[in-house]
């Protein structure tokens, strides 16, 4: 396995959110998930959680899953966004660096073995749970509009996407 693919390869990658479900978690030994929050809940300019994240919240913790979200946004909007919804969060996360995962794994009590990182970056949300030999699961972004770094992200990452899939890695879907 090359380095691209171990940092850079999400363990697996689904269309959203809700295709992740806690009996296939479970499945795996998993008991908390930390998710990213612009573009992996809800677009970017979505100020408030949508019925459908709602309810998936509330199907995670029914089964004992924890959720921390770790956005590398402003306090402002991860702060409103995630107190509708009673969890805990962690903004200006600096992801992919690895402070805001292992305080989010600390902060649910849990080992890193028993921890998903659900994301829409790979440059941010799965190199930075590889890095922390954190399982990780990619999500298509919500919108198709981003901020200007992330659009400069999205053109590299454009490039590994293409490269996992020529390789049968992955099968990407927009």
């Amino acid at each position: 396995m090359g380095i691209f693919t171990k940092y850079f390869l999400p363990n697996e990658y689904v269309q959203s959110v809700f295709d992740i479900n806690p009996e296939h978690l479970k499945s795996k030994n998993i008991k908390a998930i930390i998710t990213d929050l612009d573009n992996t809940l809800v677009g970017w300019d979505v100020k408030d959680p949508t019925d459908e994240v709602r309810t998936w919240f509330e199907k995670m913790k029914e089964n004992d899953i924890t959720v921390t979200i770790v956005s590398n946004n402003n306090q402002e909007r991860v702060e409103s966004f995630s107190s509708t919804l009673d969890i805990d969060y962690i903004f200006k996360a600096r992801k992919p660096r690895g402070k805001a995962f292992r305080q989010a794994s600390n902060l649910m009590g849990v080992n890193k073995s028993e921890v998903v990182v659900i994301g829409d970056q790979m440059l941010t949300d799965v190199f930075g749970g590889n890095r922390n030999g954190l399982y990780t699961i990619m999500v298509v972004p919500v919108k198709k509009t981003d901020g200007l770094v992330t659009k400069f992200n999205r053109l590299i990452e454009r490039r590994f996407l293409n490269y996992f899939k020529r390789k049968g890695l992955i099968n990407w879907e927009e």
